[in-house]
Order: structure tokens, then C-alpha cells, then sequence
């Protein structure tokens, strides 16, 4: 289960970090156990995210089967994909 305030908390770092492998790794070394991917926005077509910004999105991430997929309901998240949107 992941909650809204961590979310938040994630984002904070995200803001005053940057948007960059460097920081989704240390976000793994901070919020453990959750886990964390980094990506670009469009390599998720037509997923919701949990949270909007104008340079990233989050989404959820189930992992309770052998294959991980997206999700949007906090209390089966087990991580968290950091994904940059890149301007065009």
C-alpha cells in the first residue's frame, strides 16, 4: 500500500531534485521498500497517472502477480514509476 502523503513526500524530492535517474535512485535508498522506475511519459500511452506535474507524472505500480502492471488504486501499489515528460 502506498499512501497519498507519500506520494507528496516523493514529489517534493522529485521538485527539488530534478527529474533524473540520480533522483529515482535515491528515492529507492529512501522510501524502501517501495519500488521506483524511471522512464519518459510517452512510453506509457493511455495510463492514468496518480499525479500530474508540468516535467513528470506518477503512476502506480502493482506488483502482487509475476508480471507488474499499472495501477490507480493506492491500497494494492507496491512501488511507483517516476515518468518524464519531455517538451516537444
Amino acid at each position: 500500500m502506498i499512501s497519498v502523503e507519500q506520494i507528496q513526500r516523493v514529489v517534493t524530492h522529485i521538485r527539488s531534485s530534478g527529474v533524473t535517474e540520480d533522483t529515482v535512485s535515491a528515492l529507492r535508498q529512501h522510501y524502501q521498500p517501495i519500488h521506483f522506475t524511471y522512464c519518459m511519459d510517452d512510453d506509457l500511452p493511455n495510463n492514468t497517472p496518480v499525479f500530474e506535474d508540468d516535467s513528470f507524472n506518477i503512476y502506480l505500480i502493482d506488483g502482487r502477480e509475476h508480471c507488474l502492471c499499472l495501477t490507480t488504486d493506492y491500497t494494492v501499489a507496491t512501488g511507483l514509476v517516476v515518468a518524464e515528460i519531455t517538451p516537444y
